[in-house]
C-alpha cells in the first residue's frame, strides 16, 4: 500500500550469512524476518538442499533497460545462461552487470539457491505500472525458461567470449559536514547508464548551477544512476570497468 521498496531494510541486501544466522527475531526489522523465511524455503544459502536456480525478477527506477545481474564470471551456468538470452531477446540490449565488489559475500535474494540470475528492468518508479518494462520481463523470463529446457535436455553450449560490466566502486554524492547531499546528478549524465565516462565530464551539480566533474584516473562506465533506493545507501552511481571473459563450453549430465 506504500508503494516503497521495502519499509525497514533492504530485502535484497539481507540474504549475507550473518544476517540469516542472527537472532533476537523478536527485535528484527520484517524484511530480516522474512530473508530467514524465503532461504528456509528455497536453501539454506550453501546448502546441498538449496534450489538449484533462482530468478530475481527486479525493477529500478535508473535507465537499466533489461539489464542482466549476476555475482562472478566463474558462474559458468548462469553465464551461459545470460549469453542466451543477449542472443535471443531481440527487444533491447541486456548488458551483463557482475555486482560483486572484491570478495564481498553475495547479498541477493537469489544467493540462498545455488544459482542465480538478477533480471532488472528499468526505468520504473515504485508504484508506476509500464506495460514496456512488463514485456520486458515477461520477454527476459522466456529466455531464460527456455535455456533451461536446453540444458535439461542436455543440449551442448559451446565456449564461448562474452562482455560484461564489473563492479568498481560506488560513487557517493557530494555531502555537507553534516551529511546533507549537496549536489544532485549532472543532466548530461543522467540516464546514461552503461555509458562512456571520461575523467572531466560533469557527473554532478549543484542548486546553483556549479558543475562537478568526474575526477578518476581512467575512463568508467556508470550503472543505477540516481536509483531512488540508493539514496540512503550513499550510492550516487556505480562505476565499472568493461571485461571479456571466455567461458567454457558446458554440458548437463543426463541419464
Amino acid at each position: 500500500d506504500k508503494t516503497l521498496r521495502y519499509i525497514d531494510q533492504d530485502l535484497n541486501r539481507s540474504f549475507k550469512t550473518e544476517v540469516l544466522n542472527s537472532t533476537n527475531e523478536g527485535d528484527q526489522p520484517y524484511e530480516i524476518k522474512r530473508a530467514k523465511e524465503i532461504n528456509l524455503l528455497y536453501g539454506p544459502k550453501g546448502s546441498p538442499q538449496a534450489y538449484d536456480i533462482m530468478i530475481d525478477m527486479h525493477n529500478t527506477t535508473s535507465n537499466m533497460g533489461a539489464c542482466l545481474i549476476l555475482d562472478s564470471p566463474e558462474n559458468h551456468l548462469i553465464m551461459h545462461m545470460a549469453n542466451y538470452v543477449q542472443k535471443n531477446y531481440t527487444l533491447t540490449k541486456t548488458p551483463i552487470y557482475l555486482y560483486k565488489l572484491g570478495d564481498e559475500e553475495s547479498y541477493a535474494i537469489d544467493s540462498v539457491c545455488k544459482y542465480g540470475l538478477a533480471l532488472e528492468v528499468g526505468p520504473q518508479p515504485q508504484g508506476v505500472v509500464r506495460a514496456d518494462a512488463l514485456i520486458h520481463m515477461r520477454g527476459l523470463v522466456n529466455c531464460v525458461l527456455d535455456f533451461i529446457d536446453l540444458f535439461n535436455k542436455g543440449t551442448t553450449f559451446p565456449a564461448c567470449e562474452i562482455e560484461t560490466y564489473r563492479l568498481l566502486a560506488r560513487e557517493d554524492y557530494p555531502r555537507s559536514s553534516d551529511g546533507q547531499i549537496m549536489a544532485i546528478i549532472h543532466p548530461n549524465l543522467q540516464d546514461k547508464d552503461f555509458v562512456l565516462l571520461n575523467p572531466g565530464d560533469p557527473i554532478f551539480q549543484t542548486l546553483d548551477g556549479k558543475d562537478i566533474l568526474y575526477e578518476g584516473d581512467s575512463p568508467i562506465y556508470p550503472a543505477f544512476i540516481n536509483e531512488g533506493a540508493y539514496y540512503e545507501k550513499k550510492i550516487a552511481f556505480a562505476k565499472m570497468e568493461k571485461l571479456t571473459f571466455s567461458i567454457p563450453a558446458i554440458q548437463a549430465q543426463t541419464e
